[in-house]
């Protein structure tokens, strides 16, 4: 039996379309709607009942303060351990990552796992092109303001990740011990999304995105400091896929990665306005 956790998420979602039709996958999700579904929530150890699975995809619980997020990781692995599953699969940070503040957590995960009796893959997600329409939305007249510099992202569509570890989680035994990169194959940059969505592209501060970051109100705490830390790092080039030796996505996609700024794209149409109408 493979279980997804985060199922009812934007990954997890994307990765049980990805198993639609298979009689053995089963649906982990804070509230299940159907017998095809089973309670998981990281926040409740009492629902972390992992007994007869074989196969555990652990989207990352990854909203929330450190303390919060390695307490839910651990609780899982912990219940997958108990309960005898087999593998474990995790939907990690791609390992250009470590200069954003979220990546504590999901480097503990991965020791923890490295210290764990069952078998494990790890799949080091790129940023998904998706959240770049959201750090790097043009303003009303078409301007994009976010302070990413010259700096380059090697984005990823959220789908091909799905894709990615719905192939993995199916034939987990091929991957066992393995650390995949998955990163955009093309990086992008302010100026280069800028063009694909006839607008301008004139960067800001750091200052000046943390202050509108905070002025919107939309954001806890935590994620202040997560959203600038991105942008930093995007800046001063450390998310363009450069440093990443061995990018498996193409390879474990068995086919050509979607184009992160056909995604981008897309996102940002969604997300305007007229869309709506």
């Amino acid at each position: 039996m493979i279980l997804v956790t985060g199922a009812s998420g934007a990954l997890g979602a994307l990765v049980v379309g990805e198993l639609a039709g298979r009689d053995d996958v089963v649906l982990g999700t804070r509230t299940p709607r159907s017998t095809a579904e089973r309670r998981v929530d990281f926040d409740d150890p009492a629902s972390l009942d992992f007994t007869g699975v074989d196969t555990l995809l652990i989207v990352s619980a990854g909203y929330g303060e450190d303390d919060v997020v390695i307490a839910r990781h651990d609780a899982a692995i912990s219940a997958a351990e108990k309960a005898g599953v087999r593998h474990i699969v995790y939907t990690s940070l791609s390992g250009d990552g470590d200069h954003l503040t979220y990546a504590l957590a999901h480097r503990w995960t991965e020791r923890r796992l490295a210290r764990s009796p069952l078998a494990w893959t790890i799949l080091r997600n790129g940023l998904y092109a998706e959240f770049l329409a959201g750090i790097a939305a043009p303003g009303p007249d078409g301007t994009i303001a976010a302070p990413l510099g010259e700096g380059r992202l090697a984005a990823v569509a959220r789908a091909d990740l799905a894709a990615v570890a719905a192939r993995v989680v199916t034939e987990p035994e091929r991957h066992a011990r393995r650390v995949y990169e998955l990163v955009g194959e093309r990086a992008l940059g302010g100026a280069e999304l800028a063009a694909a969505i006839g607008g301008s592209y004139e960067p800001g501060s750091l200052g000046a995105a943390r202050e509108a970051i905070t002025a919107a109100g939309e954001a806890l705490p935590y994620q202040v400091p997560m959203l600038v830390s991105t942008y930093s790092a995007m800046a001063g080039g450390f998310l363009d896929g450069s440093g990443i030796e061995d990018n498996a996505l193409r390879t474990l996609l068995g086919r050509e990665p979607r184009p992160a700024l056909e995604v981008y794209k897309a996102a940002v149409a969604a997300a305007s306005p007229a869309a709506a109408l």
